[in-house]
């Protein structure tokens, strides 16, 4: 069969997702399985694998289908016990001391505090803290979760202490001969110092597409969610947010270039998140309180903005006894248990890593489900809520309501759930079948290789991005397809590096649009049924990022032989000049 025949055919889960999903606005529910079993007859009868893979990788994939729920319920269980508290009052009235504009409580909660719980922990754990926070502060469930997932891109490359390049590159690339050969010659004496080239390009890519994600956040909150479904009220931020990105981005460099893929994350947010709060105490490049953006009253909003789980401002009224530190103290305590336990030079991680539930060679394949319970973050969640309920003095009846509610909404989340990983399982382990074909992914990225000769660097974040939207992750993304890329990088003959740089770029850019991700993100507060239309607000700051560092790869990658003035660098700067030019018009129209 002919590779693009071969790319077509794997091409038709996603596309069923990308029809049904997100075009027709099926919920998850009825689209993923549906989904899935377009992916496992075409594993069958097209891939030919055995039935005993297909079933192993169902089963693995109802396996981390439980682990996600497992980190669902900590985390609403967490924030159910801040409500029951009052801790969410206290949490709410401290930010609007800070600001009462929604727009800047947005960047504050989704880009920063979001940033470093991905810099810690990765594994969409910024969503499940994040998303039912914002709900808490009185944001729309809707509202929230598309906020929660835009910012599901810059930090994403050097999420859980740099996991998507230290593993997910290192393994894609580790041990091939024509790999090593490179960095040698490129004056890589060790593979660390490689990979941390490799870190230091990623970072600069997304130091460049990041510039905008607080802008494109706040866009979409008043585009989609604002009284007048403007996006001039959010371009009017335009100041303050790009002054938050570089908060942000410039340490995050900073980090790459001398510490490694471990700290860009996990410095840059915090220390851009001191730098912001300061300033924005103090008014700096911010409206007057008295302009500031809010939504409409809550009995005003659509229906599909709520969800299941809405905190309505008078239950969350504040606890007089708690000061705004002890309320936050749960949240810290989170980011605390999550440092300590994802940094390599502590033991406490490796020690709850030891506890380990596996299947070893399920149904007689390769595929071997594991569980690390301890190590999840949703044990974290859960002793951070006990330790809420003891210091913030919940009686016994609050924290049974708390645990009630929160079995409830993962018990509706399930359902989407159990057929999207098993899907994308099925999906990543459709190789040794009896017809010989590559997995999948493989198949489709090789035939999309064909199709772009020259013009790969403009594909390739693409790629990258359709490895995360499938596998709900950039370091498998990374690990399928950083070898590929490397080899398609040496076959045009540009530098290989660069085009492994902007697939993990475009890994991380792909978490935006995942399916699992904003069935996950959205089952924290409730907002079951309209995955599609999240990823319909989403899919646009996708793109834009994608092509951004794909633009700006192909510019660097071929500066050397067609000059600095060629096709990537004229793209880059007609991105950038489009969103100068909305930026002037919107202020031109106020």
């Amino acid at each position: 069969m002919s590779p693009l025949i071969l790319a077509a055919l794997a091409l038709l889960p996603i596309a069923v997702v990308g029809i049904f999903l997100v075009g027709l606005r099926w919920p998850a529910s009825r689209a993923m399985p549906l989904t899935y079993v377009t992916a496992a007859l075409l594993a069958w009868f097209v891939w030919k694998v055995p039935g005993a893979r297909v079933a192993a990788a169902t089963v693995d994939g109802l396996v981390i289908a439980l682990t996600l729920m497992y980190i669902i319920f900590g985390a609403i269980l967490l924030l159910n016990t801040l409500r029951e508290s009052g801790a969410l009052g206290v949490i709410r009235r401290g930010f609007m001391d800070i600001t009462p504009d929604r727009r800047v409580q947005a960047i504050l909660v989704a880009w920063f505090f979001g940033a470093f719980i991905e810099g810690a922990a990765g594994f969409g754990t910024p969503a499940a803290v994040c998303v039912p926070l914002l709900v808490g502060l009185g944001f729309p469930a809707m509202a929230a979760v598309v906020s929660g997932m835009i910012i599901q891109s810059t930090p994403v490359s050097f999420g859980g202490v740099g996991t998507p390049i230290l593993i997910g590159v290192n393994k894609g690339l580790f041990g091939d001969e024509a790999v090593a050969r490179f960095a040698e010659q490129a004056g890589h004496a060790a593979w660390s110092d490689f990979l941390g080239a490799i870190g230091l390009k990623v970072a600069t890519l997304h130091f460049a597409a990041g510039t905008f994600i607080p802008l494109f956040v706040v866009c979409v909150l008043t585009r989609f969610f604002g009284k007048n479904r403007s996006i001039a009220e959010g371009l009017a931020l335009w100041p303050f947010a790009l002054f938050a990105a570089f908060a942000m981005t410039v340490p995050y460099l900073a980090a790459a270039r001398f510490l490694g893929p471990e700290f860009p994350s996990l410095l840059g947010a915090p220390i851009g998140l001191a730098i912001v709060v300061f300033a924005a105490r103090r008014g700096f490049l911010l409206p007057p309180r008295e302009e500031s953006w809010d939504f409409e009253p809550r009995e005003t909003w659509p229906a599909e903005w709520n969800g299941r789980f809405e905190i309505a401002t008078e239950e969350a009224a504040a606890a007089p006894s708690l000061s705004l530190v002890r309320a936050w103290s749960p949240y810290l305590l989170v980011a605390a248990m999550l440092v300590a336990t994802r940094v390599k030079w502590l033991p406490l991680g490796v020690w709850l890593k030891s506890v380990t539930l596996e299947i070893p060679s399920l149904f007689g394949t390769d595929i071997s489900p594991k569980i690390e319970p301890l190590y999840l973050p949703g044990s974290i969640f859960i002793v951070a809520s006990l330790a809420t309920a003891v210091l913030h003095r919940l009686p016994a009846s609050g924290l049974r309501r708390a645990w009630s509610r929160s079995f409830r909404t993962v018990i509706v989340a399930s359902v989407a759930l159990v057929f999207t990983v098993p899907m994308v399982r099925v999906f990543i382990e459709s190789s040794g079948g009896a017809a010989g074909y590559p997995k999948m992914p493989i198949a489709l990225a090789e035939g999309v290789s064909q199709l772009a000769g020259q013009a790969w660097p403009l594909f390739a974040p693409f790629i990258g991005g359709m490895g995360a939207f499938v596998a709900g992750s950039n370091t498998v993304s990374n690990m399928m397809f950083s070898l590929f890329q490397f080899g398609v990088g040496t076959r045009i003959g540009v530098d290989p590096s660069w085009i492994v740089a902007l697939q993990a770029v475009g890994g991380a850019a792909g978490n935006v649009i995942c399916v699992h991700n904003v069935v996950a993100a959205s089952a924290t507060v409730g907002l079951l049924g309209r995955e599609g239309l999240v990823i319909r607000k989403t899919l646009l700051v996708f793109f834009y990022y994608a092509l951004t560092a794909g633009a700006l790869g192909y510019a660097i990658v071929w500066s050397g032989t067609k000059g600095w003035l060629n096709a990537g660098s004229m793209l880059a700067a007609a991105i950038l000049l489009a969103i100068g030019l909305v930026i002037l018009r919107s202020r031109a129209d106020r």
